[in-house]
C-alpha cells in the first residue's frame, strides 16, 4: 500500500508540473501575440541620415529598409528624402519603414586639378561623382612627373554627375637622347665600366665561344651602334669566352 501511495504522489506532481508548463507557455505566447499587435506612431525621419533614422525607429521597435536612391538639390547626399508609411501613421511593431535616400545634387562643380597629382585627383573625382576622361602626357620642366598641367573642362565649370574630365599630365623633364656607340671588337670590362660611369644600364652580358677571338671581346650589342638611346634604356652585350 505504501508503494502505491508514493506512486500516486508522483503522478500528482507530474500533473502539476504539466499544468504549470502549459500555463507559463501559454502566457509567453499570449504576450508575444499582444506585443506583435501593439501599434506605434511612425516618426518623421525625413532629412536624417540612414543611421540616425534607424536609431530613432529602433526606439519604437520599427525597422528601416532603403527602397531606392534619387538625386536631390534640396536634400544632402546620404539623407532621407521620403518615407512610407508617412509620419504620424500607426503601424504594428516589428514592421519596416521604406525610405528613399538622396544621392546628392545631380550638378557637380569641377574643381581645380592643375598642379595636383593624378592619383589624388582621380580619387577626388570619384568622391564628387565625376569620371576620368582622356589622358595625355608630355615632358614638362615646370611640373614634376605625374602632376596635372591642364584639364578639360576647366575649374568652376558646372557639369552633370559622371561627366568625364580630361587631363594633360607631366612626364617630368625631357630626357636627353644619345647615339649608341659602336662597341664591337672592344674589351667588355672597359666598355661596361665606361657605360656605368656615364649612367647607362648594362643589364645583360652573355658569354659565347667565338673562334679566333681572345676572351672578353664584344661580338654583338643591343641597341646597335648609331641607334638613339636614353639612359634608362637597357643595354645587352654578347662577349667571347
Amino acid at each position: 500500500m505504501a508503494g502505491n501511495k508514493s506512486y500516486w504522489y508522483l503522478d500528482v506532481i507530474n500533473i502539476l508540473l504539466l499544468v504549470l508548463i502549459f500555463f507559463f507557455g501559454g502566457a509567453v505566447i499570449s504576450s508575444q501575440i499582444i506585443l506583435s499587435d501593439e501599434m506605434v506612431y511612425v516618426p518623421d525621419i525625413a532629412g536624417k541620415t540612414v543611421d540616425q533614422a534607424r536609431q530613432e525607429l529602433q526606439k519604437r521597435d520599427l525597422g528601416l529598409a532603403v527602397s531606392g536612391y534619387q538625386f536631390s538639390e534640396e536634400v544632402g547626399q546620404g539623407r532621407i528624402i521620403s518615407q512610407d508609411p508617412a509620419p504620424g501613421s500607426r503601424l504594428k511593431v516589428n514592421r519596416q519603414i521604406q525610405v528613399v535616400v538622396s544621392s546628392g545634387s545631380e550638378a557637380v562643380t569641377v574643381p581645380l586639378y592643375a598642379g595636383k597629382s593624378l592619383e589624388q585627383s582621380t580619387l577626388d573625382m570619384r568622391q564628387r561623382g565625376l569620371s576620368r576622361g582622356p589622358l595625355s602626357q608630355i615632358h614638362n620642366r615646370r611640373y614634376p612627373a605625374g602632376r596635372i598641367i591642364a584639364q578639360d573642362p576647366p575649374a568652376e565649370t558646372v557639369v552633370e554627375r559622371n561627366h568625364p574630365v580630361g587631363f594633360l599630365v607631366s612626364q617630368g623633364e625631357p630626357e636627353t637622347k644619345y647615339l649608341m656607340p659602336d662597341l664591337i671588337g672592344r674589351k667588355v670590362d672597359r666598355v661596361t665600366a665606361w657605360l656605368q660611369r656615364a649612367g647607362f644600364k648594362v643589364e645583360d652580358i652573355r658569354h659565347v665561344y667565338y673562334p679566333g677571338l681572345e676572351k672578353g671581346v664584344i661580338i654583338r650589342q643591343n641597341p646597335p651602334g648609331g641607334y638613339p638611346i636614353q639612359k634608362r634604356n637597357p643595354i645587352s652585350l654578347e662577349v667571347s669566352r
